[in-house]
This record gives C-alpha cells, structure tokens and sequence, in this order.
C-alpha cells in the first residue's frame, strides 16, 4: 500500500456460521474477477477478526473513484457481491476517500 492509494471500497461482513471457508473462496473469486475485468482497481485484502472468526472486513484500493464507480455499475457485480452477501448474517459496504497515512 502507498500513499496513492487514496479511494477504496469496504465491507463489514457478518458471515452465517459455519460458511467462512466458502465465504473465503466467493470473495476471492469475486475479487479475482474485479482484478481482470476493472481497470482502475489496484489491491484488496480480506481481513478476519481473531475474536469473531465469522467477521470479516473488506479493503480494496482504485485509482479513482470513477473507476470504483464503474466496477460497481458491472452487472457481474450485483452477482458475484450478492454471492458474497448470501453467506452473511449482515454486511455494510461503502466507498471511501483516504483521510489519513503513516508511512514507516
């Protein structure tokens, strides 16, 4: 990560219980397509509570918010997202601008 990467999308996953292995797979699948089909899209991460093994937080990084933008107007999207969220007890999502950096 660098300080370039200034938009980025999220989701707080709240995953059913006992469905986080399949979770895993559909989000990286989900995010395997959005590296191929999204020009625009730089990097994400998923990350799991080490307290709440069915919680999750999603980060990916774009070049622009258009970009972001786009990916989300894909209909690929709404499919591949809503494989993700059928998994899940709750999600929020949202699209975010970068506030802050610390470099080391």
């Amino acid at each position: 990560m660098s300080e370039n990467d200034r938009y980025w999308s999220s989701g707080n996953w709240h995953v059913s219980q006992g469905r986080e292995d399949e979770f895993i797979e559909r989000w990286t699948a989900f995010l395997t397509w959005t590296n191929a089909a999204s020009n625009g899209f730089l990097s994400a991460r998923l990350v799991r509570d080490t307290a709440d093994p069915g919680h999750f937080v999603s980060f990916a990084s774009w070049r622009d918010p258009e970009a972001m933008g786009a990916w989300q107007q894909r209909p690929e999207f709404g499919e591949l997202f809503g494989e993700c969220r059928a998994l899940c007890d709750s999600v929020e999502a949202g699209g975010y601008v970068l506030a802050a950096y610390v470099r080391p």
